[in-house]
């Protein structure tokens, strides 16, 4: 790896591989949200009251008005079933066993996509209300995978 700079007025480059590593941070509103979620098994919103509007996952700063965020409401672990579908092939290509359902689950003006679970697809319905299945307490990393499924409410 070399600096190379011919002229003292164009800016610095380097020849060869960056010795760089990063690591993805979930940001401020991020972090508050799955450390919520995995210590308390709650889903977390920000309200913006200029827009009368909640974010889910929470944000920091409304997309609208730009204002910053910093009412943090309980949304609670059951949301509604906006839409869904259904997945027959697993991600290498080959026939699943058991069909997966993966759901847009409306919280507020947002939602999370996830799992459905302890449902056959051919129950489910727009608009049903669905419920939060967390896993142990004890087996929570602080991810959205700490929720297993969502479950018919």
């Amino acid at each position: 790896m070399t600096l190379i700079n011919h002229d003292p007025n164009s800016p610095l480059f380097w020849q060869g591989e960056l010795p760089v590593t990063n690591r993805y941070t979930y940001g401020l509103a991020g972090e508050k949200f799955f450390r919520t979620l995995k210590e308390e098994s709650k889903i977390l919103g920000t309200y913006c009251p200029h827009c009368d509007h909640t974010y889910v996952p929470a944000a920091i700063f409304c997309e609208r008005c730009l204002a910053k965020l910093d009412e943090w409401v309980d949304v609670g672990t059951r949301g509604e079933v906006d839409t869904y579908t259904i997945l027959y092939v697993n991600l290498d290509g080959s026939p699943s066993e058991t069909p997966q359902i993966i759901a847009f689950i409306r919280f507020g003006d947002g939602g999370l996509i996830h799992l459905l679970g302890e449902i056959d697809p051919e129950e489910i319905d727009f608009g049903m209300t669905v419920q939060a299945v967390f896993k142990p307490l004890t087996e929570r990393i602080g991810s959205i995978l700490d929720i297993v499924y969502f479950k018919p409410a």
